[in-house]
């Protein structure tokens, strides 16, 4: 029997410049089937990400800037080599307004867009070829940074940890998510390679399952001690004595450390504190959106009602016609979170007055 591919070793994102297209590994099939997708249009990679088939914050940035690069690749090849720059602008920005449409809490996203857009300016005096090639080098520059942030996460949220610790995580904020070790799985692996021993507990997270699919998926395949929970089992484990951290990742942190993440990581911050149980943020100071004063600030957004209803069963298991309500995240209180770990280090209460000294 051969053994099974590492997770480590998956590139969830990827460029292929020669064929104008983006490689990606469509996270709906996960576990039962491993499928990489070829993107080439703007509408392709607008569904992948509304369609969670490229999901997590950091893997989103890194498609983003991939999807505009080559949209302003296939503009300046429909314009004359010295058109003029306001010309090419016109379109490079309707189509980042458009790939911005497709989700709108994940600040990496935007903050992908934006990064290129201020790229496209900086060199507007260059030719278009240059201009491009240019704005190839930042969409690079996203993955490759990414995938150093993540190793620097798992590093401080290491120093949090002890060996031996029982850790429970919600969704998944792992190596699929991102370039490469993920941000709330960073600690695992590194803790893993340094022999820590961790027994981590995965919640299944509902409606998508992505704790289910991915999360044990990839740290299965890794060779860690996890454990599947659904959702309604975080209390019993906790009270059982078999969680010492609750790690979670995270799409939008505000300014005041309210942050959030995938519906239901609210719940286990709740029961996280009932329990005395440290519950630590992992965000990217990408996801850190200060300008978002608080959690009231950040848009959730909800998503189809068969998600709930019908999704993931042969037959419905909810009557004809009945409302659902299913938002896609909720948001975390900031009295609820004991650290915020960044990849310029941890952030301690009060969020508001120490976040903002590790956005660089």
């Amino acid at each position: 029997m051969s053994t099974p591919q590492s997770a480590l070793s998956i590139q969830s994102v990827r460029l292929d410049d020669a064929n104008s297209a983006i490689i990606l590994l469509d996270q709906t099939l996960i576990p039962n089937e491993t499928r990489y997708l070829t993107l080439t249009t703007q509408e392709q990679v607008w569904e992948a990400i509304k369609e969670l088939r490229v999901r997590g914050a950091p893997a989103i940035g890194i498609a983003a800037g991939y999807g505009l690069y080559l949209a302003a690749k296939q503009i300046a090849a429909g314009l004359p080599a010295d058109a003029p720059f306001a010309t090419f602008q016109a379109s490079f920005l309707a189509a980042s307004k458009y790939l911005g449409s497709s989700r709108p809490t994940a600040v990496n996203l935007f903050w992908a867009l934006e990064r290129l857009e201020a790229c496209a300016l900086r060199h507007a005096a260059q030719p278009l070829a240059e201009i491009v090639a240019s704005l190839r080098t930042e969409a690079e520059a996203i993955r490759a940074e990414d995938e150093q942030m993540c190793k620097s996460l798992g590093e401080y949220g290491l120093s949090l940890l002890k060996p031996g610790m029982g850790l429970l995580t919600h969704c998944n904020a792992g190596t699929l998510a991102t370039a490469r070790y993920g941000t709330a799985t960073a600690p695992m692996y590194l803790g893993h390679e340094r022999g820590y021993d961790f027994k981590v507990f995965a919640d299944e997270t509902r409606p998508l399952l992505q704790g289910a699919r991915l999360t044990t998926f990839e740290l299965q395949s890794a060779g860690i001690d996890v454990t599947l929970i659904c959702d309604n089992m975080a209390s019993i484990v906790m009270k059982n004595g078999w969680i010492q951290a609750a790690l979670v990742g995270c799409d939008r942190v505000a300014a005041n450390g309210d942050a959030a993440n995938k519906i239901g990581t609210s719940g286990v911050a709740i029961l996280a504190k009932h329990y005395n149980i440290p519950f630590y943020v992992f965000a990217p100071t990408s996801t850190i959106d200060l300008k978002c004063a608080t959690g009231d600030d950040i848009h959730i957004e909800l998503r189809s009602p068969e998600e709930v209803t019908s999704k993931w069963y042969a037959r419905p298991m909810a009557p004809a016609g009945v409302k659902a309500y299913n938002p896609a995240f909720d948001v975390t209180d900031h009295s609820l979170i004991s650290a915020i770990v960044t990849e310029n280090g941890i952030a301690y209460p009060p969020y508001s007055q120490t976040l903002a000294q590790f956005v660089r």
